[in-house]
């Protein structure tokens, strides 16, 4: 669907832009690409696209010699943060629930299927006994000194665990809500797959609200990478999403009794791995119906679209570190709204415009592989490095060169505030790229294309 759009309708003057009109649908299925790249463990079902990609961190292993192989490198790195990697697996399990017909219709519902099921099948792993969870595997430090592939990795890969005593209601919390989220995916498709994952999710969810701090205080590796501001909106959201998944009331109602109690209606801040708030509002008000939470998703989507800072060609712009990541965030809450019945047309004809800039409306594509001028010294170990036995090192990441292997699909940092963009490899404020990134922006694809965008 072509738009045309009033880019200056704030200050009462209309600049009418013709939008472009690209493929959503092999965005999906490029974006899916992304997540088989990020794979960790011994690989399989790999795409011939993504064959570059070999088994690698095949010796993960607990404190007490459990397999931690598996899931999801975190970025252009090789660390597993189990944060935001299951707040991947949550906003993709969302994402495939409310479009399963679109991920049908243009061929990619397995593979979305496989790409949560790589992130659930580790948390199943990580999750070795009822209060006890694993939630990063990898030093940052060690790991970010290092360039190479990660097939070629020798360097101690610790892992560390929340537990009673040190415990991560934000981590355990959000796991839950990914293993609740998934196990609605596969409630048709593999029915016991889906109970294994819904009983995990109760005692995550259990453990988060029976022992309570910050994961962050208790993985001190993490603070510096993935440090999170709080655990009580994951504590709404966790419990959101095992209400969706159980039907059972009491999750409900302890979800609503900790969004009045956490004020969760106020935040502002776009949905985030560390901030699930207007998400929580989001999904309460396209779930319940409720007034209460429909004025609150309003309020946030009314101050984004209006009266949030944008760069001089349109990006809806919040700070510089993933620029596109939390607009694009931002938009999927907004299209949740829309599905709430909260100015439908309006957010979504807005949501398409903050889409169709990082796809080439602003003068270049910000997706590799993917439209004119795409991004190709992403900052990616794997991807800027030759084929084995070519050497790769910091003379790797030195050098003008693009990457040796596309990273089809993946979404970078982005701009700046005055859409300044340089696609080189030593700018991981705006071109790197991460699991997290490609959720929202997934979704929206999703929800636009599902909408007849």
């Amino acid at each position: 669907m072509q738009l045309i759009r009033c880019a200056l309708v704030l200050v009462g003057v209309c600049a009418f832009v013709q939008g472009g009109n690209y493929d959503y649908a092999d965005l999906i299925r490029k974006s899916l690409l992304f997540y088989q790249a990020q794979r960790s463990g011994r690989l399989s079902g790999m795409d011939p696209l993504v064959s570059w990609r070999k088994d690698s961190a095949l010796n993960d292993r607990g404190n007490n010699g459990e397999d931690l192989t598996g899931g999801y490198y975190d970025a252009g790195d090789f660390v597993k943060f189990g944060f935001p990697m299951a707040y991947t697996i949550t906003m993709l399990s969302w994402g495939v629930i409310d479009y399963e017909n679109t991920y049908s219709s243009i061929g990619a519902l397995n593979e979305a299927r496989a790409a949560i099921k790589w992130g659930t099948d580790y948390f199943i792993k990580a999750h070795v006994s009822a209060n006890e969870l694993y939630g990063q595997v990898g030093n940052g430090g060690a790991d970010h000194s290092w360039w190479g592939r990660p097939e070629d990795m020798t360097m101690d890969r610790p892992a560390y665990k929340i537990d009673t005593g040190r415990p991560g209601s934000d981590l355990a919390a959000e796991t839950a809500a990914a293993m609740a989220a998934a196990s609605i995916v596969f409630r048709n498709a593999d029915s016991n797959y889906a109970n294994t994952l819904l009983q995990h999710a109760r005692e995550l969810y259990n453990f988060a609200d029976s022992y309570r701090g910050k994961y962050s205080d208790s993985i001190n590796d993490a603070a510096a990478f993935y440090n999170s501001y709080s655990y009580e909106d994951e504590l709404v959201w966790g419990a959101i999403w095992l209400w969706r998944a159980t039907n059972d009331q009491n999750y409900l109602n302890k979800a609503t009794q900790y969004y009045n109690q956490y004020g969760i209606q106020y935040k502002t801040s776009p949905l985030s791995w560390d901030d699930k708030s207007t998400g929580a509002s989001a999904l309460l008000a396209k779930l319940t119906g409720g007034d209460q939470y429909k004025s609150a998703v309003q309020s946030f989507c009314d101050g984004f679209y209006y009266n949030q800072q944008k760069t001089p060609k349109g990006l809806i712009w919040y700070s510089d570190w993933g620029s596109l990541r939390q607009s694009l965030n931002a938009v999927w809450v907004c299209l949740q709204a829309a599905d709430a019945g909260v100015k439908s047309g309006e957010y979504r004809s807005l949501g398409k415009i903050q889409l169709d800039y990082a796809l080439g409306d602003a003068g270049r594509s910000y997706v590799v592989g993917f439209g004119n001028n795409p991004p190709s010294h992403e900052q990616h170990r794997a991807a800027s490095c030759p084929d084995a036995p070519a050497a790769c090192d910091w003379n790797t990441y030195n050098g003008g060169q693009s990457n040796y292997h596309v990273l089809y699909g993946a979404l970078v940092g982005g701009p700046d505030a005055n859409d300044y963009y340089n696609d080189v490899r030593n700018d991981y404020v705006h071109n790197e790229v991460a699991c997290d990134y490609n959720a929202g922006f997934q979704n929206v694809l999703a929800s636009l294309k599902a909408n007849g965008y």
